[in-house]
């Protein structure tokens, strides 16, 4: 029997606050760069989460993994650490990391990655606006 690859995409929104800036800049660089996404007081985000896994079909269960348990684990990576977070000062990672949607997008592929069954996790993919979307495949 011909061996079928899947793909299965759970979508997940949380809200957060965030500021961009950089340690590594200046604030008046870290204006001229992040622009009014550098408020002191930051500012928030309705983000939707697309989390992509791939592989095998299997023959018996017909899944490529059980949606309980990617469910289970999206809740765990990102609806208990991020929703309703401040992202800087509530996750520690962003102490130094710049809370771009990039580098949010590089957190939950890590934790996603180390939650999920070997090699499953094929794509991150973050609508930070209806016009921004981030995408991260681990690359």
């Amino acid at each position: 029997m011909t061996e079928r690859i899947g793909y299965i995409t759970r979508v997940q929104s949380f809200s957060a606050c965030h500021r961009l800036h950089s340690l590594r800049l200046s604030d008046e660089e870290n204006k001229e760069v992040y622009g009014k996404c550098n408020n002191p007081y930051g500012h928030g985000h309705n983000y939707k989460v697309e989390v992509t896994v791939r592989g095998k079909i299997d023959p018996v269960t017909g899944m490529v993994m059980n949606l309980t348990d990617l469910k289970r684990s999206i809740e765990e990576v990102i609806m208990i650490p991020l929703d309703h977070k401040n992202l800087d000062k509530d996750v520690p990672y962003f102490a130094d990391v710049v809370s771009t949607t990039e580098n949010l997008a590089v957190y939950i592929w890590d934790n996603m990655a180390k939650a999920l069954p070997a090699s499953l996790l094929y794509e991150i993919r973050i609508h930070e606006t209806d016009k921004n979307i981030v995408v991260y495949r681990g690359e």
